[in-house]
């Protein structure tokens, strides 16, 4: 598994015309390796070859696991780790970095010459990302399955006069009695008006009759993320409030219904957000249509109007068109979905339409 996935890299440094690369996003590691470290001040790197051996550098304050099948250099806080590293690069080839290297890293290796060049080469390890393979797609399925158990139990915590920082303090007790390992990101509750902020953070605000209840949530499971978002009514919605909602209810809806393999990405966004737009609240869905999602809540890629790339099977990323009505009410509704080879499967499966609740 771990080392097609450096194949699929390494193919794509190649399209760039190079054969080397130094990895220090820690995510991404985990993600060729199995090995997860935050190594906040000290260096964590993964360099990978098409014609030399890979190599995984470690700091030995960090431990890992006996049976990580990789070449593994140590160092320590007084060795210079940068010497270290050349050791192990080719001098007489450009060597692909991370965009998360840090200058004190990157500078010395460019200061001394140990490489023929430098080039940001991260889109590589991001387009691999990009594509889940079967056991990530499974993951990917699992945790929003517990996303959707999870809603309807927050469901369950709104009655009368409770308030958005009480209601969220429940939640990850909630999430790990079904078996999630934690949050993905830390949840968003908003009644009312407070859902016109699309990243609003609970607070001491009391739930009144009518307002809106937004939940924008999500869990992380066996190292993947879920997130989803449902706006309910508490008691009564208003015509107004209806409006609204079922706008953003079809925008969701059509533009998850067109999405296949071959078609660009930003069809998906102009789809939602004209229909938007021709109800005359354009300016008021006013962030991209969704996001790339994976072992990192937001991964490299968006759906928004500018991303020409072609939808390839093993994509997932979220549809959330949202229509935000500042001091009046907010509707956001969000799914994950997964281009397939025929078409599109949606992770959420917890309803849609309209409800009410209380």
């Amino acid at each position: 598994m771990y080392e097609k996935r450096i194949e699929r890299t390494m193919e794509k440094l190649e399209d760039m015309g190079l054969s080397q690369m130094l990895i220090v996003d820690p995510m991404s590691i985990f993600y060729f390796t199995g090995v997860y470290i935050s190594p906040f001040e000290r260096f964590f790197g993964l360099y990978i070859s098409k014609d030399k051996e890979n190599v995984l550098f470690l700091n030995k304050l960090f431990t890992i696991p006996d049976n990580i099948e990789i070449k593994k250099v140590w160092y320590t806080d007084t060795d210079p780790v940068t010497d270290i590293i050349s050791e192990y690069i080719d001098k007489d080839k450009v060597l692909g970095v991370d965009k998360e290297l840090k200058a004190r890293f990157l500078l010395p290796l460019m200061e001394k010459n140990h490489a023929k060049g430098f080039v940001n080469s991260s889109i590589a390890v991001d387009i691999t990302r990009g594509i889940k393979d079967r056991e990530e797609i499974e993951k990917m399925r699992l945790a929003s399955k517990i996303n959707d158990e999870a809603m309807a139990q927050f469901k369950g915590l709104i009655h009368e006069n409770v308030t958005e920082k009480e209601v969220a303090d429940k939640m990850l007790d909630i999430y790990l009695k079904l078996g999630a390992d934690g949050y993905s990101f830390t949840p968003i509750v908003s009644f009312g008006a407070n859902a016109a902020d699309p990243h609003h953070e609970p607070d001491d605000t009391v739930l009144k009759e009518g307002d809106c209840v937004l939940f924008d949530v999500g869990c992380i499971k066996d190292g993947y993320c879920s997130d989803m978002t449902r706006t309910f009514y508490y008691k009564k919605v208003n015509d107004h409030a209806k409006k609204i909602y079922e706008l953003v209810q079809k925008a969701n809806e059509e533009a998850e219904k067109i999405i296949a393999p071959g078609k660009e990405i930003h069809i998906l966004d102009d789809t939602a957000r004209k229909i938007i737009s021709d109800a005359g609240y354009g300016p008021q869905f006013n962030h991209r249509l969704g996001h790339f999602i994976g072992l990192a809540e937001h991964e490299y890629g968006d759906v928004s109007s500018t991303n020409d790339w072609e939808l390839k099977a093993g994509m997932i990323f979220s549809i959330e068109p949202g229509i935000y009505l500042e001091k009046d009410t907010g509707v956001r509704i969000e799914d994950l979905v997964l281009v397939t080879p025929d078409g599109v499967e949606r992770l959420n499966n917890y309803p849609k339409d309209l409800e009410i609740i209380g």
